[in-house]
């Protein structure tokens, strides 16, 4: 087996010194060709995870630093070792009053946390980072109690008797030929063994295993024994384990009367000080007397601080050809975020709507198709699919440049002879899935709706294919 070094806190924090003289992202393309390893390697390495001892030697000696003096000695045990996870990293910033309000909830009485949002908002970012703060003193620092099932992974079962399988063997529970050919008791020992033992359990992609029909919405689970299994979960007169889901749709059949013991958060963007340390961490420029800060100011509010398309801009500025120039990058492709300030100036101005307003937040690099499209298309065509009428209604009111009353957003689906049940339907289907904003009432105490700025990116595009489909 190679010999693996991890670095410290203090070390990493000395690299990172080091990497800020010369002017270097923590991912520079130039700084793990100089150590002769990969990005993938270096971005462990800031992680402080354990990679082989001539990648980090590389890594240190290429930034000028003696790795020894980065290197941390402190022996890993079983239970103090890494896990590895799907969103959360060292990039992570903000929102420290809810994950302290969040931690609370968890360690006392929240035996099911459900995170909601649109794609690439950071549930899954927030639920690993939760997993961490809840490391030492909720599971005593044992890692092996930890487990994070995927919904998204297509390669693995996602009905119940398979997850309740994996997760018992995983956690040493002997089963017999019976207990593989009854599902009840199946479902009665794994309920058994969360109320026993102390378990942190996230459920990533909720939506992808959720069902329903245009007339009730889409929050119901394909598989009946999830409703079974969670029903049963918070029934029982005391628990020891927690799960936290992740989901873009809320899953409506939890059950209220045991509200008590669960708790549902809907997630928005960074906050504007929190996009500026996002920046900040991914190695740009952001002091108050730098040119950059304005551009990224301009930025950050035209994606309304989405996580993730804000990391992907980060990334590519800090990466060839603009090497960590924003103002170039501004020159480059400053119209797109122009537009959005257009419309919204419009909008103050009065001018409502913009069926023609050219926004493509989504996808003007090829890097922003990659990651952050082709996320959304995939929430637009599930919608199409499955709920005609909510697609519908979507698109057709991503003319609305802000907030407007409920009535002019359901009157679109009378071009397509929805009836008012209809109509309240897809509306009720969009908030399902988080795909509209309530931002107050007007004056007759009718709600205000608007879309997110990338929302209405996507929406506008799919709304040009809905020409001629009325009727």
């Amino acid at each position: 087996m190679a010999v693996t070094l991890r670095a410290s806190k203090e070390g990493l924090e000395k690299i990172d010194k080091a990497r800020r003289r010369k002017g270097w992202t923590k991912t520079e393309d130039a700084w793990w060709g100089l150590a002769l390893t990969s990005q993938a390697t270096l971005k462990r390495f800031w992680r402080g995870f354990p990679i082989e001892r001539d990648a980090f030697i590389g890594i240190c000696k290429t930034v000028g630093i003696n790795w020894e003096e980065i290197v941390d000695d402190t022996p890993l045990s079983t239970q103090n070792s890494t896990v590895e996870f799907f969103s959360y990293d060292d990039v992570w910033v903000g929102r420290e009053d809810l994950i302290a309000e969040l931690t609370k909830k968890v360690k006392e009485s929240c035996r099911l946390l459900i995170l909601v949002g649109i794609s690439g908002i950071g549930k899954t970012a927030l639920a690993e980072k939760l997993a961490v703060e809840l490391h030492q003193e909720f599971l005593q620092g044992d890692w092996s109690n930890f487990r994070q099932e995927n919904c998204d992974n297509e390669q693995e079962t996602r009905d119940f008797r398979s997850v309740a399988i994996r997760w018992l063997k995983k956690w040493g529970e002997s089963l017999t030929q019976d207990d593989y050919q009854d599902v009840e008791k199946l479902l009665y020992k794994l309920v058994n063994r969360l109320r026993q033992h102390r378990y942190l359990i996230i459920i990533d992609s909720l939506e992808n295993i959720l069902v329903g029909n245009e007339e009730e919405g889409w929050s119901d689970f394909q598989d009946e024994l999830w409703v079974r299994f969670f029903e049963q979960f918070l029934a029982a007169p005391e628990c020891q384990s927690r799960i936290i889901l992740t989901s873009q749709d809320f899953p409506g059949q939890i059950p209220e009367r045991y509200q008590n013991f669960w708790e549902f958060q809907p997630l928005t963007g960074l906050s504007k000080s929190e996009q500026l340390q996002l920046f900040r961490k991914t190695g740009l420029e952001v002091e108050e007397n730098s040119p950059n800060l304005p551009y990224l100011q301009r930025i950050g509010n035209a994606y309304e601080g989405h996580p993730l398309a804000l990391r992907v801009i980060a990334g590519e500025i800090g990466s060839k050809p603009f090497n960590g120039n924003v103002v170039a990058y501004w020159k480059r492709y400053g119209n797109e975020f122009e537009e959005v300030e257009k419309g919204i100036e419009e909008a103050k101005s009065k001018r409502i709507t913009g069926a023609d307003d050219r926004f493509q937040l989504d996808r003007y690099t090829r890097l922003l198709r990659k990651k952050v499209k082709s996320r959304l298309d995939k929430t637009f065509f599930r919608l199409r699919k499955d709920a005609l009428n909510a697609y519908r209604l979507i698109c057709a009111t991503g003319i609305y440049r802000c907030e407007v009353p409920e009535s002019f957003w359901l009157s679109h689906l009378e071009e397509w002879n929805c009836s008012k049940d209809e109509q309240e339907v897809a509306l009720l289907t969009l908030r399902d899935r988080f795909l509209v904003e309530e931002v107050g009432v007007d004056e007759s105490g009718e709600f205000l709706l608007r879309q997110h700025n990338l929302i209405r990116s996507v929406s506008l595009e799919n709304f040009k294919r809905l020409d001629g489909e009325n009727g």
